[in-house]
């Protein structure tokens, strides 16, 4: 196995003294002074730290890809005295973090604080997540999703429907026939109608909601091709013939946290950037004329005369200040 963090990071990155309150934070704000190798250990433990924990140091080094000495190596670079104490101090950061509200951020942080751990965690997160990305299986969706005579996006929940409505949104301006669907019963009657020339993307990060995996069987046995963005372990998962894994560490506050949203998100502009290009000039060019004709005739537009039009329709005699 190639190992890129042999080479100790600079002294100055990581405090020696570092306290339990303080190795999360430490490890976060020194990423930029670790080797390649060292940052790919450090985002898997900020990725992850309650698995971090508890994980031998096979698995732990596993999943850096870096070898078994060098995660002792990093252990004693940031400021402890081996792996035993290293997770003795991470065990101790979890336990006088704040588990209800966010796993990187301490009691007493001050805004500076808050903004460079909040941001610093999703960062780690995406990394660590781009990381275990299956290209492969990001390419069939993108093929299933081009050569679909119809493609129905279902969510259920508030952040999963978004999700769906977004996809629908994305796809619908490359040119496609699609549809997004939140209702349950909409789902099945959409299911009903689809034919092994459709496709069919389910989102759901938990992939477990009756409802939608009930629509999801019954496209399936219309001959559909079943895309699912979710955990790869979920139930929808196991449905799916194209699974987009979105697993990411719990969240402390929400059931479908920020960094579930954001790696969602993710994925689906990667689909829509992969279908257009797949979809070739035209469609290029009916987004140019898209982007427009929101320019031109879109209330929201730069062009402010728009907008006073608008009002001068709501309001007989309204008129501009000048």
């Amino acid at each position: 196995m190639s190992d890129p963090a042999e080479a100790p990071p600079p002294e100055a990155a990581v405090a020696n003294d570092t306290g339990p309150a303080d190795l999360l934070r430490s490890i976060g704000a020194a990423m930029d002074g670790f080797s390649p190798g060292q940052r790919a250990i450090a985002a898997v433990i900020l990725a992850d730290p309650n698995w971090a924990v508890q994980a031998p140091i096979e698995e732990l080094a596993a999943r850096a890809e870096v070898s078994a000495p060098t995660i002792v190596r990093f252990a004693r670079a940031v400021g402890c005295e081996g792996l035993k104490d290293f997770k003795r101090k991470l065990a101790g950061a979890l336990a006088l973090g704040t588990p209800y509200l966010h796993r990187s951020v301490q009691p007493g942080d001050g805004a500076s604080d808050i903004v460079r751990n909040v941001v610093g965690s999703t960062l780690s997160v995406l990394a660590a997540w781009q990381n275990q990305i299956d290209h492969a299986q990001v390419e069939r969706a993108a093929e299933a999703v081009h050569r679909a005579g119809r493609v129905d996006c279902y969510g259920t929940g508030q952040t999963s429907s978004f999700l769906a409505s977004d996809l629908q949104a994305r796809l619908f301006r490359l040119g496609l026939v699609t549809n997004a669907y939140s209702d349950a019963h909409l789902q099945l009657v959409a299911a009903s109608s689809l034919t092994g020339r459709d496709a069919l993307f389910a989102i759901s990060f938990v992939g477990r909601m009756p409802t939608l995996l009930e629509a999801v069987k019954l496209g399936k046995e219309r001959g559909a091709t079943i895309i699912a963005l979710t955990r790869g372990k979920a139930p929808l998962a196991r449905l799916a013939d194209i699974v987009l894994d979105a697993e990411v560490p719990q969240d402390a506050a929400m059931r479908v946290g920020t960094d579930a949203y954001v790696v969602q998100l993710m994925m689906i502009e990667i689909i829509m950037v992969m279908v257009g290009l797949r979809r070739g000039p035209e469609t290029l060019g009916r987004l140019k004329d898209i982007h427009s004709v929101l320019q031109t005739r879109g209330v929201d537009s730069d062009d402010s005369s728009l907008l006073h039009w608008g009002w001068q329709q709501l309001l007989p005699g309204y008129e501009p200040q000048r």
